[in-house]
């Protein structure tokens, strides 16, 4: 539910991959409106430009050009861009736009899961896939009303991040984020897609400094925790794929590493 994948949109009706010229240009609009940078309240649009930059290789024993070492599309730009896209699904900028944004949620939220179910299973002693059959689990509410209250909110947050990846800057505004004082929390600091910034999703400032009130990005900071991020990101989604086969095999990540 993190990121929804471009499957699950099709099956929904959307044009989004149907390979016609109003879906490409749809996804065309989106990576343009990317690159536009965002305008916190008060303060005047910055533009993030990004230059290529020399790239490892996926597979460095292996030399030479080539879609498989080395696809032309995949210009080193993107942080943690090695070259791998053996099945060209980045041919297209739009669709390359898309997928780093999938892959970056999809990470996140394996992040997020992988420290959930070490520590969840070192706290209560029982494994991540038998947690909700536990005959001791303590549960407050209903499973209805918990499902119910899940997809709600992150309904919510959902369709917000889906416009915001096609129209760049349209949710920092008041209408749409009702609880908050001020549109400027959600508002984009940074000017880059999937990384806002700011003093609602930067609050320990470790990619920017607060001057004044106003949070200002540091690019060289921000780069670097890009790269350490998706590297991250990539892991705990390889780490997840490994829990789900031990689950099928009745085994923990804890009891695998023998704790």
């Amino acid at each position: 539910m993190a990121a929804t994948s471009p499957a699950v949109l099709q099956s929904l009706g959307t044009p989004f991959l149907s390979g016609s010229k109003s879906s490409r240009s749809l996804l065309s609009a989106a990576m343009v409106g990317g690159s536009r940078s965002a305008t916190p309240a008060g303060g005047p649009r910055r533009l993030v430009v990004t230059a290529a930059v020399a790239k490892k290789s996926w597979l460095p024993g292996v030399r030479g050009g080539g879609n498989l070492v080395d696809p032309e599309w995949l210009d080193g730009s993107l942080p943690g861009d090695y070259g791998f896209d053996p099945l060209g699904l980045g041919k297209d900028p739009a669709f390359l736009k898309w997928y780093r944004e999938a892959e970056l949620i999809h990470g996140r939220w394996a992040m997020a899961a992988v420290v959930g179910i070490f520590v969840g299973q070192a706290w209560s002693g029982v494994s991540w896939f038998e947690a909700g059959a536990d005959p001791s689990a303590i549960a407050p509410f209903s499973f209805g009303s918990l499902l119910g209250t899940q997809l709600l909110l992150m309904g919510w947050v959902e369709s917000k991040r889906w416009v915001d990846f096609f129209d760049p800057d349209s949710q920092s505004v008041e209408w749409a984020t009702p609880w908050s004082r001020t549109a400027e929390n959600f508002a984009n600091a940074t000017g880059d897609q999937g990384y806002p910034g700011g003093k609602f999703f930067d609050p320990l400032s470790l990619a920017g400094t607060i001057n004044n009130g106003v949070y200002v990005p540091d690019v060289e900071k921000l780069e670097r925790l890009k790269l350490a991020e998706i590297k991250h990101a990539r892991i705990a989604m390889l780490a997840m794929l490994i829990f789900y086969f031990e689950a099928g095999q009745g085994k923990t990540p804890l009891g695998a590493l023998g704790l």
